[in-house]
């Protein structure tokens, strides 16, 4: 009897963590894991920070060290493409018509950047960031010299903005929003990166769309909503990311904001999981599907994903987290808050030092620390509890917050 393989499409984060926990929990069968870019797995936020400044080198940012996956016995295809999924055969299909068979198969296929579908768009130097190869042509474009236009004010857009300040670019930043991050942290927290942002030397166009981008064989400028131009020696687009769901559509999976699935990371088919970027996950302690488009879903989705396949039953129910650097200012975010009524600081924003939660109900929905690094078990800990304190204890420094998470608890 041939042993059983697990297929893993998708050689990113995810990808990889699953398959190292497939080995840390005693599978002895094949593993193939399966990757259209040149590389071996790595991880994605040093793009836009150290990797991107030249400040750390690609092995820095590899999940695993070179010999890792032929000392675990893990097949890694780089530069190959999963072409189709054929779930009545349990096989993928590869580019070149090789078919895999598989007893499990992971999803981890991950999300694409959004292009805008302007004029202008396609012209040589208006950039995105995904890959290696992104981050590599952003840093020859922004050391370049010539100004760089960064559109889009969300992580992306605002983390290649300061990492090209800190490169000497001039920069400009253009977005609808009024303060970067606003999406994502609200109004009262953007502000804080909007004033970031102009201290540290970024132009800041916010309020404003795009009109088109203009140049002779490369792109030169950028024309705004407002009828304004904006000289451009190179444009960093950055207005957000698709999951790459083309696969699972294809093969009848159900779709929605991503590939759906249980709490156990399950596809609506058969022996089929998914992790990572694309997956919309329900989730356990939230009571709804989210889907993560950070680095701490793929770190630890693939791994529950790896103990699912191999019927150790474990719902993925972390609280969300994220963490940004963005010049002197690094934070840590948790929690879930589409939504909410109430933002209470501790702490001054100005000074670079402060804790913000965001209350929806009265309950703390979500906290992020900003340069604040021994608070974050006790943040977890008020998450968790569903707590509801008084926002003036929020507020107030002298309050333990441990204390306040003991008495929610």
């Amino acid at each position: 009897m041939s042993p059983e393989t697990i297929v893993i499409a998708g050689a990113g984060l995810a990808g990889a963590k699953a398959a190292e926990a497939l080995r840390t929990e005693g599978f002895g069968g094949r593993i193939v894991l399966v990757g259209d870019e040149p590389v071996r797995p790595y991880e994605r936020p040093p793009l836009s920070k150290g990797y991107l400044r030249g400040e750390s080198g690609f092995d820095a940012a590899a999940v695993h060290d070179a010999d890792f996956y032929g000392a675990h016995d893990i097949e890694l295809r780089t530069s190959t493409e999963v072409t189709a999924l054929h779930p009545a055969d349990s096989e993928v299909e590869l580019a070149g018509g090789e078919r895999v068979r598989y007893e499990r198969l992971l999803l981890s296929t991950g999300a694409a950047p959004r292009r805008l579908p302007i004029e202008g768009a396609d012209l040589p130097g208006v950039l995105t960031l995904r890959n290696v190869d992104d981050s590599d042509a952003i840093r020859t474009a922004v050391t370049g010299g010539g100004p760089v236009v960064v559109i889009g004010a969300g992580w992306i857009g605002a983390e290649v903005a300061a990492s090209s300040r800190q490169l000497g670019a001039d920069v400009t930043m253009v977005d609808l929003v009024d303060v970067p991050l606003e999406r994502v942290l609200g109004p009262e927290v953007g502000a804080v990166y909007r004033d970031l942002h102009r201290d540290h030397g970024v132009t800041l166009r916010l309020g404003v769309g795009i009109e088109s981008f203009g140049g002779a064989g490369r792109v030169e400028e950028v024309r705004l909503g407002d009828g304004s131009v904006l000289p451009a020696a190179a444009v960093v687009v950055g207005v957000g990311v698709a999951p790459r769901i083309d696969l699972a559509a294809e093969a009848g999976l159900e779709i929605d904001n991503g590939v759906r699935t249980d709490a156990y990371l399950g596809t609506s088919a058969p022996q089929i999981y998914a992790a990572g970027d694309v997956a919309n996950a329900w989730h356990p302690f939230h009571e709804t599907w989210i889907r993560l488009e950070h680095w701490s879903a793929a770190l630890n989705q693939g791994p529950v994903a790896a103990k699912n396949m191999l019927g150790i039953t474990t719902p993925y129910d972390k609280v969300p987290y994220f963490f940004s650097d963005q010049y002197e200012l690094g934070m840590e975010y948790r929690g879930w808050a589409p939504t909410y009524e109430q933002v209470v600081f501790r702490g001054d924003p100005a000074s670079g030092e402060f804790i913000a939660f965001w209350l929806g109900d009265g309950i703390v929905r979500a906290a992020m620390n900003a340069n604040v690094w021994d608070q974050g078990d006790n943040l977890e800990r008020l998450l968790r509890a569903r707590a509801a304190p008084d926002p003036s204890a929020l507020a107030d420094p002298d309050t333990d917050l441990a204390d306040l998470a003991g008495a929610a608890a």
